[in-house]
């Protein structure tokens, strides 16, 4: 069985969870100002009140916090020639949002069957399974972890998860755990120097 460095070096395609993974897996809720997150409530009705696909409350707002460490990484990857996205269950404007801000490629809420919507980015994309790298933390991550290249656990995983998975972040969901998987990915494919240097350069056009 290949040794997750071997898989990383065949990674085209990142695509992860969000709570747990791109965040800590905290959710927060806030009264919402009038007219707001209307696209949300839609969304999430659409689910028959089912419980874990996000708020659709005409009184509050979900909210979660990102860390800069992975948006950087985000970058590197693209930067390295992957593609990226996210596949979530919960639906919510702040994802949105976020996944704007970050250029995904691919970006998909309301998620139950995470595996079906797997398969079809890789026909998109053109590529096989052993391109793509999932990055997850409890069970319902599991059906893509199995069927895919690069399966990655975050260190807050549930164990389960961490004992299916080719790698195990360093950090935490939320607390730099994509930028770990970003890293080894490069690295696997001796591309980390040359990208931070791009990286850096962007950021500082005239400072060489």
């Amino acid at each position: 069985m290949p040794d997750s460095k071997t898989r990383a070096k065949k990674i085209k395609l990142l695509l992860f969870d969000v709570d747990g993974v791109l965040t800590d897996g905290k959710l927060y809720f806030f009264p919402a100002p009038a007219g707001a997150q209307q696209s949300v409530r839609e969304q999430a009705a659409k689910h028959g009140g089912q419980g874990g696909f996000g708020l659709h409350s005409e009184s509050f707002v979900e909210a979660k916090g990102y860390n800069a460490h992975d948006g950087a990484g985000i970058s590197m990857a693209r930067l390295g020639g992957m593609k990226t996205g996210l596949i979530t269950k919960r639906i919510s404007e702040t994802v949105a949002l976020r996944a704007r801000d970050l250029k995904l490629d691919h970006v998909h809420q309301g998620i139950n069957d995470k595996l079906a919507v797997f398969k079809e980015i890789l026909k998109q994309e053109k590529m096989t399974a052993a391109e793509a790298c999932y990055v997850g933390d409890d069970v319902i991550d599991l059906p893509v972890m199995w069927n895919c290249g690069l399966a990655v656990a975050v260190a807050n995983a549930r164990d389960e998860v961490k004992r299916d998975a080719h790698y195990v972040t360093k950090h935490s969901g939320g607390d730099g755990a994509l930028r770990d998987v970003i890293e080894f990915i490069l690295k696997a494919q001796g591309k980390w120097k040359q990208v931070v240097e791009q990286y850096i350069g962007e950021r500082s056009p005239g400072s060489q």
